[in-house]
């Protein structure tokens, strides 16, 4: 859906002013090369915060902070 969008919004914009639009089509590679170093940067900051957390509430979970979901026990049919 997103591309699809974006693929119309070009369209327009190519109806409306055609040098823009291919200004667009030409540079966009660039600047996403030019996004890609901040993105890895964003995946391994979320990654150490969630290393961080897991091991901030290790001793909790190993006390029994959180119980476990107890597994559902069926009646005996005779």
């Amino acid at each position: 859906m997103k591309t699809l969008l974006a693929l119309v919004a070009w369209c327009l914009l190519f109806v409306l002013c055609w040098p823009l639009a291919l200004l667009v089509l030409v540079l966009w590679p660039v600047i996403w090369l030019l996004a890609l170093p901040f993105r890895l940067v964003g995946i391994t900051f979320s990654a150490l915060f969630a290393f961080l957390r897991a091991l901030l509430f290790l001793p909790a979970r190993l006390l029994g902070g959180r119980a476990a979901p107890r597994p559902v026990q069926r009646a005996a049919t005779a």
